[in-house]
């Protein structure tokens, strides 16, 4: 099996609206990445496109509009979890031989169809995202003591790293007492306790060991990949709302594969689309002993969202996967300015769709 590195990566400004298609946006970053690239533009095998639109044969417009001619091309949609299930999409034909790289771009525009899931008729009336946040904490708090102050802290430390990110689409920090006396949305979650669905897009080149030692130093290496979907309705996420259960196993697979565990790792890009979420994936992740997620959100053992997070930076649907590698990508090579974590070696990504009905957790790592 070939190992798999990312060879480039870039992520657009997140915004609220933009008049520009959803062709164009996805073209953005790609384009970053290939006048960076040059050489490889002609030698990219695979072209992935990571969005929840209804675009048809939109993999194929986008290579096109790029002047790329890929062997394999493609859209993969699984909500808020596709840039990430593309990525280890992409990494599965390079590993196994099939292509030497593969583009992988997720795009989505605030208006996305992924923004409500109409199909699923066990949510009942509760078929908001936000629903689901609110019976997690119900939940946890219930059960271990967890409470609105700390997700409310949760909040303004990542809104806090947004600052430092360009991209963002929050660019100002917020208080504490602001996040505590926002608008109740659905009991205990609150608007600040919410992340904001956006536009923008972000893309990544990977590329086989072969091709990895001839145009880097010092590789980004794919070492882990876990993954696991439970199911799809709400109905079956879980018999314990204190935990995301695709999310642990995920999780353990990724340590096993990579051959590594949570102490090992230096920087981590957390699918926080909700504050509870946060501290749901302390635990699930064992950096936080079960139940004492809400005590772990001070801690400065570990750099977590240095970007911002899905809270700061905003949540282009298809699109957050690939931004959550592209800055561990990032932060690996020494290249995040303002928000760069020293010395870091080892990252990790956690990914959700669906109130955590799937998952997927990857390591990345430099040479050591």
């Amino acid at each position: 099996m070939h190992k798999v590195a990312i060879a480039g990566y870039a992520t657009t400004k997140f915004r609220r609206k933009s008049e520009t298609s959803l062709f164009e946006i996805a073209c953005e970053p790609c384009r970053n990445i290939l006048a960076e690239y040059e050489i490889l533009k002609k030698e990219i095998d695979a072209v992935l496109f990571s969005s929840c639109s209804v675009e048809q044969y939109s993999s194929s417009i986008i290579s096109e509009m790029l002047g790329l001619s890929p062997k394999i091309s493609h859209r993969i949609d699984n909500l808020c979890n596709s840039g990430t299930n593309a990525i280890a999409c992409a990494f599965s034909y390079i590993a196994s031989g099939l292509c030497d790289s593969a583009l992988v771009v997720g795009a989505e525009k605030i208006d996305t169809p992924g923004r409500r899931l109409t199909w699923d008729i066990t949510r009942g009336e509760y078929g908001l995202p936000v629903h689901w946040a609110g019976l997690f904490a119900k939940a946890h708090m219930r059960k271990y003591g967890t409470t609105e102050e700390q997700m409310a802290m949760v909040s303004v430390r990542n809104h806090l790293k947004a600052a430092k990110n360009p991209d963002a689409l929050f660019g100002e920090p917020i208080t504490y007492d602001e996040v505590l006396n926002s608008r109740q949305i659905v009991p205990p979650i609150k608007l600040l306790d919410c992340s904001s669905l956006c536009t923008g897009s972000s893309a990544i080149l990977l590329v086989s060991d072969k091709k990895a030692r001839k145009i880097s130093e010092n590789p980004i290496w794919i070492r882990g990949i876990g993954q696991q979907t439970n199911c799809a309705s709400f109905s079956k996420v879980a018999n314990d709302l204190t935990s995301i259960h695709a999310a642990k196993q995920a999780s353990a697979d990724a340590y096993r594969m990579a051959a590594t565990d949570p102490l090992s790792i230096d920087v981590v890009e957390l699918h926080d689309a909700f504050t509870i979420l946060e501290i749901l994936a302390y635990e699930d992740l064992h950096f936080a002993k079960k139940g004492e997620g809400g005590k772990f959100v001070n801690q400065e053992e570990i750099s977590i969202n240095p970007r911002g997070g899905i809270l700061g930076c905003g949540h282009p649907i298809g699109a957050t996967g690939v931004a959550q590698v592209a800055e561990i990508a990032m932060q690996l090579d020494g290249n995040a300015g303002l928000r760069q974590v020293k010395g870091c070696k080892t990252g990790l990504v956690h990914n959700l769709a669906a109130a955590g009905t799937s998952a997927t957790v990857l390591i990345l790592g430099i040479d050591q």
